[in-house]
């Protein structure tokens, strides 16, 4: 079980930032692999998302004490579009645990989104963060509420719609990964609460082993996408995602 939750916070630790849905990935392996416990649950998901976080604040703790000191009115901008998804969080996460982690669903999810990054690739403005606007912003954080569907992939929503509002690929990455910071952590505070209050139901250990996978492999994967962006579209994530639409399909017609 703790291998599992290794593997599992490696992949949550990749995919989290890079744009081809970490929610449908947790998903799938345990689908997959029959898997089933405490690793093949939301609560535990959100415990992956808690090593992401730790990864978010350690690669971007700088530019949160910069808006915090100098750039009030990005800062103000962030906290505005995080309201969108923290709404669709807190009314719509018991739907999205038992309704939406359909294989079925990921994989329609990741064709759907994979066809707009392609689209958002063909605008050709490129503004910088500072330039972002309060309609950007709001238009951002209504796309990231849609991440609680799985398979969209929250950077993969954000980084596309900053494209359409004129954003260059990396002023759009990071503003995805400042805007995400908020949200994980609420969702993360939210659920480590309720695994207090039934602690006897919850394995610690795993919880911190997929933690600190999840942690380290975050870093790396930041560091790559924000590189990555600098000279290279999206496309690459995008026949990914399209291939592994065609994976989860097999995958339903062989369990069959």
């Amino acid at each position: 079980m703790i291998l599992e939750a290794v593997i599992l916070g490696i992949v949550q630790g990749i995919t989290e930032f890079l744009p081809v849905s970490s929610t449908a990935h947790l998903i799938l392996l345990p689908w997959f692999f029959n898997w089933s416990g405490q690793v093949d649950t939301l609560t535990f998901d959100v415990a992956l998302h808690g090593g992401t976080l730790l990864s978010l604040l350690f690669c971007f703790w700088k530019d949160w004490m910069d808006l915090i000191s100098r750039k009030q009115r990005l800062f103000g901008l962030i906290a505005l579009a995080s309201v969108p998804a923290g709404l669709a969080g807190f009314f719509l996460n018991e739907y999205a645990e038992q309704t939406l982690r359909s294989p079925l669903l990921i994989s329609l999810m990741l064709v759907a989104v994979g066809i707009v990054m392609l689209m958002a690739e063909k605008t050709r403005t490129r503004k910088g963060l500072d330039a972002i606007r309060l309609n950007d912003a709001i238009a951002i954080g209504i796309a990231q509420s849609l991440a609680i569907i799985p398979g969209v992939s929250r950077s993969g929503i954000t980084i596309a719609t900053g494209l359409f509002r004129g954003v260059g690929r990396e002023a759009a990455a990071r503003f995805s990964f400042l805007l995400s910071t908020p949200i994980i952590a609420g969702a993360t505070a939210f659920h480590f609460k309720k695994a207090l209050i039934d602690e006897g139901n919850y394995d610690f250990q795993l919880f911190t082993a997929g933690l600190l996978s999840s942690f380290v492999t975050g870093i790396i994967a930041i560091r790559f996408l924000l590189a990555f962006l600098k000279k290279h579209p999206l496309n690459l994530f995008v026949y990914y995602r399209f291939a592994l639409a065609v994976v989860i399909i097999a995958g339903i017609w062989l369990k069959k």
